[in-house]
């Protein structure tokens, strides 16, 4: 199905938090050479023709390189996101962000607004200074699926297709079709200013801003462990003597683990550590084939599934 374009009266927040579609080299042929965060979002937007004219509305929320969002970045961003979304006037958001945690970011913003309107990310994998900058097409596509009629919930746009949260990730280091989206695929694709869709809207129960920590309250403590050839338990032994709520692990294949590093998750769990398997293959689920395995993590993948804890452990 294709989608038409929403009324021209309809307005789109563009907010900002860095990463390398904000980027600058020294040199434009540098691709991989960069400071990322030093465009403002008047500058990423002034750079496609495009935009001029539409109803739009920036704020600059961080200035960051994504690989250092945490915490303090993401409760603003859900607070700017949902402040927005309050608004009657305002039809949709566009969130500029870094592709390394960008599928940790759509998730978190998933499953704690799971907004009725589209918040879609969108990211660059070359800066803006780049001879073929990729930022200022995905930005466009990110605006035109947020003033896409029907549009809604959290979604990502990079290289033209349109991807759910779920199952999101990051695949290739240094493609512009950097991403995945999981065993079912993209939403669906932009080409030429138009949606064609094949999946329904993102869809969810929000768990909502107060499941976050209250200003100067500590989040949870939640780490990924990979299993590998010849892993054993102490990584995980001397993180639960440091202090762990939460423990990933990503496995192999299947979310299998080697029996030193299951043996020592088993224990951290007796201890009341909360335990999840996930994969640290690119692309599949880990399913719960098993009932005497540890907890799986379903179609996320390792840092989806961190985040996913995260909230599970904020509720608690």
């Amino acid at each position: 199905m294709t989608s038409p374009l929403a009324s021209p009266e309809r307005l789109t927040v563009v907010l900002a938090t860095g990463g390398t579609i904000a980027g600058r080299a020294a040199r434009p042929e540098d691709t991989l050479r960069y400071e990322s965060a030093q465009l403002g979002v008047a500058e990423l937007v002034g750079a496609v023709p495009a935009l001029g004219g539409l109803p739009l509305e920036l704020e600059q929320v961080a200035q960051v390189d994504s690989k250092d969002m945490g915490p303090a970045v993401w409760t603003r961003l859900a607070e700017r996101v949902a402040f927005h979304l309050a608004r009657a006037e305002v039809g949709g958001i566009v969130v500029t962000h870094g592709t390394d945690t960008l599928e940790e970011t759509a998730w978190f913003l998933h499953r704690l607004l799971a907004p009725a309107r589209p918040v879609v990310l969108t990211a660059a994998m070359r800066p803006a200074t780049a001879l073929q900058a990729d930022g200022p097409q995905n930005l466009l596509d990110a605006v035109t699926l947020a003033r896409t009629d029907g549009a809604r919930g959290v979604m990502a746009v990079m290289a033209g297709e349109v991807f759910h949260p779920a199952g999101l990730r990051k695949a290739h280091t240094t493609r512009l079709d950097a991403f995945t989206g999981g065993d079912a695929g993209p939403i669906g694709r932009l080409e030429d200013g138009r949606l064609r869709r094949w999946r329904e809207w993102p869809q969810g129960e929000a768990l909502g801003l107060a499941t976050l920590p209250r200003p100067g309250q500590p989040w949870p403590r939640v780490e990924i462990v990979m299993s590998h050839a010849g892993a054993d338990g102490r990584l995980v032994r001397a993180l639960c003597e440091q202090g762990l709520d939460g423990l990933v692990l990503a496995g192999t294949g299947h979310g299998t683990l080697a029996a030193d590093l299951e043996a020592a998750a088993r224990q951290a769990q007796a201890r009341g550590v909360q335990v999840r398997r996930a994969s640290r293959c690119a692309a599949g689920a880990v399913l719960e084939a098993d009932p005497q395995a540890l907890p799986a993590s379903g179609e996320l993948g390792p840092a989806q599934a961190r985040v996913e804890l995260l909230l599970a452990l904020m509720r608690r």
